[in-house]
């Protein structure tokens, strides 16, 4: 039998009760996961080369052996060597190529499963909290709110709706660790600041207004049914994440079937 879960209104009281659809029954698959989100995360990396030149654009050739002289290559005219990678404006040893494949594969079929898996898996209060989000006690996940809360176009509106639902603790720890700087070298190498992950909601379509009024509260972040993937479901590769479905998207769910 389906798990049944309340649904709310966009005042945060409880209206019915809505099923979840069986997608949410997948057992929880953490290495399929944890494999789709670093094939989606490489997908973004940046291919990095050096010039195809570099180093070698110079006169220097090697005199040979008999000159009782080290046989790197010398500029002409000169004893300075150059065009060897250890000389002064010589190319590196082993430079980076920008053909190199960095992205990782995965089959279509173990993404799929890994999506489904990660849906499942935000129904789980104890993933949910090992992930760090804070929940009231005995509350039902995911958290589903009438098709109403689309058509929010107002940032405090959504803020006293997530604060109704119990979810304050989890707004604070959001605003308490918004971009706060990160520990490590990694200042120094464009990543200086980290971001949290806090509530995501869903919804049916991308052309809505909650899309532009939940993007100033910090954590949270807005996303349509048909975009999901692990990357949102399961930042880092854990999975677990705090949701909150519109009725209309979690319909979009029953059309769905699981593998």
């Amino acid at each position: 039998m389906s798990k049944q879960v309340p649904l709310y209104s966009i005042e945060g009281e409880k209206k019915g009760e809505v099923e979840l659809p069986q997608v949410f029954e997948m057992p929880v698959r953490f290495d399929i996961i944890r494999r789709a989100y670093i094939a989606s995360l490489s997908a973004k990396f940046q291919p990095k080369g050096v010039d195809e030149y570099a180093g070698k654009r110079t006169s220097a050739e090697s005199l040979g052996a008999g000159y009782g002289i080290a046989r790197v290559p010398r500029i002409r005219g000169s004893r300075r060597a150059a065009r060897a990678p250890m000389t002064v404006g010589g190319f590196r040893a082993h430079p980076p190529k920008a053909d190199k494949v960095v992205a990782e594969g995965i089959n279509r079929k173990e993404k799929r499963i890994a999506r489904f898996s990660a849906i499942a898996a935000t129904a789980s209060e104890e993933l949910v909290r090992k992930r760090g989000h804070r929940v009231p006690e005995g509350i039902k996940l995911p958290i589903v709110v009438e098709d109403e809360i689309e058509e929010v176009d107002r940032t405090r509106v959504v803020y006293k709706l997530l604060a109704k639902l119990g979810l304050e603790k989890e707004l604070e720890r959001c605003k308490r660790r918004w971009s706060h700087e990160r520990a490590g070298r990694g200042k120094m190498r464009g990543r200086r600041r980290k971001s949290v992950s806090g509530p995501l909601l869903i919804v049916s379509t991308p052309h809505c207004p909650l899309r532009k009024a939940a993007r100033n509260i910090p954590g949270v972040q807005v996303e349509p049914v048909s975009s999901l993937s692990v990357i949102h479901l399961a930042p880092g590769g854990e999975p677990g994440r705090l949701t909150i479905w519109s009725a209309k998207a979690l319909g979009e769910l029953n059309e769905v079937k699981p593998i």
